[in-house]
This record gives C-alpha cells, sequence and structure tokens, in this order.
C-alpha cells in the first residue's frame, strides 16, 4: 500500500488547480479527487467550470456528475466517502490527488469536523423568522459582530450556514470558530500534503474576468436557461442550495427582469472576486497550508509537476 502522504491541491477559484491535478495524475497514474461542492451535480458543467470532457474521460476525476441537482450530499458526505475512496484507490496501487476550492469540504476531510450542537428547532424557527422580516444582510451583521472569523467565509447570500452559524452561538454559548478550532481530526491512516496556489490578486483577478467573459461565450447563458426553466420554481422559493451558485444566480435575476445581460455578466464576475477573496480567507485561517506561487507558463507548470510528483509517488 502506497503510504507516502496525499497530495491536496486547493487555493481560490481560477488559480489553475485543475490543470495542475491532471498533469500530476497522468504522471503518476492517479485519480483525482474533487473537492468541488457545485461539480457534483449533473447538468452545473460550465458555470461550475468542470474540466472539459477530454480530461474527465483521460482521468477519473471523483465526485464530478455524480447526483442529479436536489439530491443531499453535506461536507461530512464528503469528508466520509472521498477517505473510503482515498484507501480504495490506495489498495490498488492507485495515486490519489485531492483538487478543489470548497472550504468546508477541504475542511471536513483535512481535520475532521468539530462536534456541533444538534439543531433546536425553536431557535431555528426564530432566526428563520428574523430572515425573512429582516433580511439577510441583518443577520450577516450579528454574524460579523459576533463570529468575525466565520462571517468572513460566508456572505448573506449563503442563508442556510448564516441561520446555522448563529444558532450554533445561541446553543452552545461560542462560536463556531471556537468549536471548529477542536475538530475530530484527519481520517485515520491517511496524511496529507496541502499546496495551496498562490497568485498576486491583481492577476487572480483578471484570471477571474477574462474567465467570466469565456464562460459567457461558451454558452452559460443557455445553460443556465435550462436550470431555470426546470428548477425556477423551487429557486424561487430558496429551496435548492445548488443554483444559488455564483454564474447562475445572477443569469436567473436576469431571467426574472432584475437586470439586464451585461449587468448580469458584471456581477458573475464581481462575485466570483468576492468567493475568491473569502476562499483566501478561509483557507489561511483554518487550514494548514503550503503556499506556493501558481504557475504562469508551460515551463512553470513542469516545474512544479515534476516537483510534485517527486513528493507523493
Amino acid at each position: 500500500m502506497n503510504e507516502k502522504p496525499v497530495l491536496v491541491i486547493l487555493g481560490p477559484t481560477a488559480s489553475g488547480k485543475t490543470e495542475l491535478a491532471f498533469r500530476i495524475a497522468c504522471k503518476t497514474g492517479g485519480e483525482i479527487i474533487s473537492a468541488d461542492s457545485r461539480q457534483i451535480y449533473r447538468g452545473m458543467d460550465i458555470g461550475t467550470a468542470k474540466p472539459p470532457k477530454w480530461m474527465l474521460e483521460e482521468i477519473r476525476h471523483h465526485f464530478i456528475d455524480e447526483k442529479e441537482i436536489g439530491e443531499p450530499f453535506s461536507a461530512g458526505d464528503f469528508a466520509e466517502q472521498a477517505a473510503e475512496r482515498i484507501r480504495e484507490l490506495r489498495q490498488r496501487g492507485i495515486t490519489p490527488i485531492v483538487a478543489g476550492g470548497s472550504t468546508l469540504y477541504l475542511e471536513g476531510l483535512l481535520k475532521g469536523f468539530a462536534e456541533l450542537p444538534q439543531s433546536n428547532p425553536e431557535i431555528r424557527a426564530r432566526l428563520t423568522h428574523e430572515l425573512e422580516r429582516h433580511g439577510a444582510e441583518t443577520l450577516y451583521r450579528r454574524l460579523e459582530a459576533l463570529d468575525p472569523e466565520q462571517a468572513k467565509t460566508l456572505d448573506p447570500t449563503k442563508t442556510q450556514r448564516l441561520v446555522r452559524s448563529l444558532e450554533i452561538i445561541e446553543i452552545s454559548g461560542t462560536t463556531v470558530t471556537a468549536l471548529q478550532r477542536k475538530s475530530s481530526g484527519t481520517p485515520p491512516g491517511i496524511e496529507f500534503t496541502v499546496i495551496g496556489l498562490d497568485l498576486p490578486r491583481e492577476r487572480l483577478y483578471e484570471r477571474i474576468n477574462r474567465r467570466t467573459k469565456a464562460m459567457m461565450q461558451a454558452g452559460l447563458e443557455a445553460e443556465a436557461r435550462r436550470l431555470f426553466d426546470k428548477y425556477g420554481e423551487e429557486w424561487h422559493s430558496k429551496q435548492l442550495n445548488a443554483l444559488a451558485t455564483v454564474g447562475y444566480r445572477e443569469l436567473f435575476e436576469y431571467f426574472e427582469g432584475l437586470n439586464d445581460l451585461q449587468t448580469a455578466e458584471a456581477l458573475i464576475a464581481q462575485h466570483t472576486r468576492n468567493y475568491a477573496k473569502r476562499q483566501l480567507t478561509f483557507f489561511r485561517n483554518r487550514l494548514d497550508v503550503e503556499w506556493i506561487q501558481a504557475p504562469v507558463d508551460e515551463a512553470e507548470i513542469e516545474a512544479l509537476v515534476e516537483t510534485l510528483c517527486r513528493r507523493i509517488a
């Protein structure tokens, strides 16, 4: 059995994780464990920046296209199932490579989860009523005052996590951040080498802007329209958390006449930049990461692939 550490490649959206993981998997004969909470859903392709079809055919990617939109799948489910698949791959002599940017997926796999209090129906109902009456921004400001570190990892659109974070504070008398520091630890028998792709903020934002344009040119509006036609009612009643994803919600608002297409595209880029900032805050505050400069040309990519392959193969 391969006892070398499992490589984890994380970083903000558009930092180059997908290509780097793919090249390392090609060199090592490995398979990729995708730590992306939206790529697991079928039909959400362009907007989630899924690897292209040829990549998926050449290298097995786990947790991509495995669920229908609306099927429940939590960070806890991912942590448990990803650890199982890592063990199975190692038993077969295959190198697993974890790559992605979903903060809670990665935290669950790398650190385990703290013992959080069970939900209290009365508190949950009251907070939900406050959310409906006063809006998410009001609850978000409260969380910022009570647990600023947790607040930095989400925004007012993450209403489920917002309500849950405030509920935990009321029940336990302490914060999610404090509780998570007492997490249950890594999966038994698995060690990780955690690499973070870092690049100057200005360059990252340029990449995000370019990728947003490329997604629109690749047909993101038509993909979002298909999803809106199928799930619009559930979206309106906030029943499908997956569709609150950046890239879809802005276009859904356009379809509802709340803005024009140009504004929707600008908002997708802006909200993606905001998301990248929150990812970086989470990774730097909550995970133990070895940060390296993201490669910017072919020579740098090749050199980094060789370096990382030597550490895991």
